[in-house]
C-alpha cells in the first residue's frame, strides 16, 4: 500500500470516481455529461486524480476460470521470522508466482493472505507444497477454498456518500 494521496476531493471528483469505478471505459464526453460538468473539466479532473494517486489504474476484470483456473482459494500464511529482509523477500517471491491474484500483508495472527487461482486441487496442493510449505520463511500455511466471489459496491459508492 502506497502513501495516502494528498488531495481534497469535492463532489465532482467523487462523482467522477464513482462513474469510472462502474465503467472505466466510459468515454470522456459521457463521463462529463453524467457528472454534470464540461468535457474539459472532466478530463482535467481525471488527470489530476491520476497524478495525485487517487485513481491508481484501470484493470480488466478477467474470470480466472476462462483462463483454465477455476479453483480459487485464500491461503493464510504465518511467517517464522519477521525481519524486514525476510518480509520483502517473501513478498517478492510470492508476487512472481503464477496464479497469485492478490497479496495482502496483514496484522494479527496471519501475516499474509494470498488470493490464488489454480487449475484444480492437485495444482493448488503443488502450489502450497512447492512454494509455501517448503519455504523456510513460512511457519504455517492454511488454505481455504473460495466457493463464490461477489463484488460489493466498493469505495466508489462510499465516495458519493462522503460528499
Amino acid at each position: 500500500m502506497g502513501p495516502m494521496p494528498n488531495i481534497a476531493l469535492d463532489d465532482v471528483d467523487r462523482r467522477l470516481i464513482a462513474l469510472l469505478a462502474t465503467d472505466a471505459r466510459m468515454p470522456n464526453s459521457r463521463l462529463a455529461a453524467r457528472a454534470g460538468v464540461a468535457p474539459s473539466t472532466a478530463h482535467a479532473r481525471v488527470r489530476a486524480l491520476h497524478e495525485h494517486g487517487v485513481i491508481r489504474g484501470y484493470h480488466a476484470d478477467v474470470d480466472p476460470a476462462a483462463l483454465g483456473r477455476p479453483l480459487q482459494a485464500m491461503v493464510a500464511i504465518r511467517l517464522s521470522v519477521h525481519s524486514r529482509e525476510q518480509i520483502e523477500s517473501f513478498t517478492d517471491h510470492v508476487r512472481a508466482l503464477p496464479g497469485v491474484l492478490s497479496i495482502f500483508h496483514m496484522t494479527g495472527a496471519t501475516d499474509y493472505l494470498l488470493w490464488v487461482a489454480m487449475a484444480g486441487a492437485n495444482d493448488l496442493r503443488e502450489f502450497v507444497v512447492e512454494h509455501l510449505a517448503s519455504d523456510p520463511a513460512v511457519a504455517h500455511a492454511e488454505t481455504s477454498l473460495i466457493y463464490e466471489q461477489v463484488r460489493g459496491p466498493g469505495v466508489a459508492a462510499a465516495a458519493i456518500a462522503m460528499g
